[in-house]
């Protein structure tokens, strides 16, 4: 009895741990964002892009597997308009910017765009 009380208590322990961890690279995920993609973008769930031609990021799942931006992040966000400029973030920046847009997609799910499923993907 006393080592399954153990054992929830370090389970329970360790839950909590992950949990913090985990809204701790989604708060600097969204700093990121608001950093460096908020003059142009939407990045809340709710609101207007102050660029009407920049995508709302809660909507990126309609376009993009979230998931599948890591490179891209990684390698240089580019685009076929000379308004965005490029940028590149590190592997930790990069987890913690997916993990924000994860946070805020809209009804569908975060890492598949809709018709994924039924292409298999």
């Amino acid at each position: 009895m006393i080592r399954v009380a153990l054992a929830a208590a370090v389970l329970s322990a360790l839950a909590a741990t992950a949990h913090a961890q985990s809204a701790d690279v989604t708060s600097r995920g969204r700093l990121l964002v608001q950093r460096y993609c908020a003059s142009c973008h939407a990045i809340e769930r709710e609101g207007q892009s102050p660029n009407p031609a920049a995508p709302a990021f809660r909507d990126l799942h309609t376009r993009y597997r979230v998931d599948n931006l890591a490179e891209a992040l990684a390698e240089g966000v580019l685009v076929g308009h000379p308004a965005m400029p490029e940028m590149r973030f590190p592997p930790d920046d990069v987890q913690a910017i997916l993990a924000y847009l994860k946070s805020i997609q809209g009804r569908a799910q975060a890492s598949l765009a809709p018709g994924d499923a039924e292409r298999g993907e």
